[in-house]
């Protein structure tokens, strides 16, 4: 037992169901089952990948326990949902595992090549430093070691020949684990040689029946799909699921409701559901509606829902897609915080940081980093959108920081839209409304739909409110619901908005159903001393107008 072969040390998986009864823990070990299945068949290649935070890690390392011999996992899964499942026992810590973080091979391979006594010579690369320390590993298991002596195969970087060797000698298969499989083509996104390299390795080693015959499973994690090559896979035999295409593990990417609603229930959650809903759902994944479950978990911990959506490299990473500014796609984004949507095609993404040709490649990027979510959209297009208020706010801090940010006709058109609607101006409320709702954007929200028209609204006013504005839709008021109120923060200055829409009516009927349904009246009975401003809307379908009346409370 090593670092790489049936590694014991650190098991974020074992360290998380041991402190089940004082953490956050879902029981998803049903995914077992499925990876139960695919051994030793056609389906046996497979690889997940998701955003960071999203539980790779904790995934990996669960396969690992359940399948290495290294473990006892009769004790790690007797009361977990695996246990109940036919095929628990018959594969249950049968195998050896090649475990291969690639994190800690980068790390340990920087600590070689700045030490010149640990140097080997041929060891040149980091996909060299690989094979090397999974072959010493091999090595330090006896009966191998005698193999690889007698075998001309087995020099100190070729892990696929030394496999066949043991394979062919044990008749028995290997398990191999690797995490953060894509490493190489985000920490080295600029080598194209190295990059190739390491894609000509895994090639290498599950080229044809011979190199397949050694696993009875691979499965790799990480942020990006496979690698594509001419619009095809660099390893067609891998069956791929990531946040594009999930395939049947859709509800294995993060937590779902039915998960989140148990939490909710424990009496350790102090957070109602509709917080946590706000807040990390919203990857919706083949009709499945996706929790991030390291946001979840820490806001339940900490009792506290706040953006925990961190990390200086990927922000970076935004920041450098959005300044290409493909398409006018810094527009884009911010109508995306604002709520839009925007269809794009994933048909010829090619998987990786650099190989960015258009606008379309940009958004499947964001959307494998888990900056945006996507909706099936018919074929290869997706539908992008701002999955929570935990990426819009993670979003919005860094468009802020962006020079062109206060210049952009979006900031300025919000910027205007408040004033006007402070101005009591109906006419130029009406005309900024219908220009949003003629954009490209809310034709994908259903042109005649309330949705869109709300949406316009929204859209118009967040970057001027979102600091200093609570935003509600259908706040129980009076005598009913009203649609869309705005309600200052901490600024007794601002007013408080009330909006009605209306479709095929008039903005004088929007204005009287506030006043019959006295949806102002919270305003009066308490401690306000805002002004409060009366807003209706009404949509013409026929003659596709808009018209606006505003009053101030008196």
């Amino acid at each position: 037992m090593g670092d790489i072969i049936n590694p014991v040390a650190g098991n974020s998986f074992i360290e998380l169901a041991e402190a089940r009864n004082t953490r956050i823990f879902v029981d998803k070990t049903d995914f077992i089952a499925q990876t139960n299945a695919l051994l030793n068949t056609d389906g046996k290649l497979l690889a997940v990948t998701r955003p960071r935070r999203f539980g790779k890690t904790v995934t990996a390392d669960m396969l690992l326990a359940y399948y290495s011999k290294a473990y006892n996992g009769q004790k790690i899964f007797s009361e977990l949902k695996i246990s109940g499942n036919d095929s628990f026992a018959e594969h249950l810590n049968k195998y050896d595992v090649i475990y291969i973080d690639m994190n800690s091979i980068r790390d340990d391979y920087i600590a070689y090549t700045e030490d010149e006594d640990l140097h080997i010579k041929g060891i040149t690369t980091i996909v060299d430093y690989l094979q090397y320390s999974v072959i010493e590993e091999l090595k330090e298991n006896e009966t191998y070691e005698k193999l690889f002596s007698k075998s001309r195969k087995v020099g100190k970087k070729n892990l696929s020949s030394a496999l066949k060797v043991i394979s062919d000698y044990t008749k028995k298969k290997f398990i191999l684990i690797m995490d953060e499989w894509d490493l190489i083509y985000r920490d080295y996104c600029n080598d194209t040689v190295l990059q190739e390299s390491f894609i000509d390795f895994l090639r290498g080693l599950f080229k044809g029946k011979k190199g397949q015959s050694n696993f009875a499973l691979a499965y790799l994690t990480g942020i990006l799909p496979i690698k594509k090559y001419n619009s095809q896979s660099a390893l067609n035999t891998f069956d791929e699921y990531n946040m594009l295409a999930p395939g049947d593990f859709a509800c294995y990417f993060g937590f779902t409701e039915d998960e989140v609603a148990e939490i909710v229930n424990s009496p350790k959650c102090r957070i109602s559901s509709q917080e946590l809903k706000k807040w990390y759902e919203g990857y919706k994944i083949r009709g499945i509606d996706i929790y991030n479950p390291n946001s979840v978990s820490k806001a339940v911990s900490r009792n506290e829902c706040i953006s925990y959506w961190s990390g200086t490299s990927s922000n970076e990473e935004v920041v450098r897609l959005v300044n290409m500014n493909f398409d006018g796609i810094k527009e884009d984004i911010l109508n995306l915080i604002a709520g839009g949507k925007y269809k794009f095609d994933c048909s010829n993404f090619e998987n990786d940081m650099i190989t960015i040709k258009s606008r379309d490649d940009i958004f499947c990027l964001l959307v494998c980093l888990g900056y945006l979510g996507c909706e099936d959209g018919g074929g290869n297009y997706r539908l992008a959108y701002v999955p929570n208020q935990e990426i819009r706010t993670a979003l919005t801090a860094i468009v802020k920081t962006q020079s062109w940010y206060n210049s952009m006709p979006v900031i300025e058109r919000s910027l205007e839209l408040f004033t006007a609607i402070q101005a009591l101006d109906s006419d130029k409320v009406a005309g900024i409304i219908s220009s949003i709702h003629n954009s490209p954007n809310v034709s994908l929200l259903g042109y005649n739909r309330e949705e869109a028209l709300v949406f316009c609204v929204i859209a118009g006013l967040m970057w001027c409110t979102e600091r200093d504005y609570e935003c509600f839709r259908e706040l129980q008021s009076g005598k009913g619901s009203a649609d869309l109120v705005y309600f200052p923060k901490n600024n007794i200055s601002l007013p408080i908005l009330l909006i009605e829409f209306k479709y095929d009516s008039s903005a004088v009927a929007a204005i009287n159903q506030i006043k019959e349904k006295e949806y102002f009246s919270r305003y009066r009975e308490g401690d306000y001393p805002n002004d409060v401003l009366l807003i209706g809307i009404n949509y013409d379908s026929k003659t596709k107008e808009h018209k606006c009346l505003i009053e101030k409370l008196s």
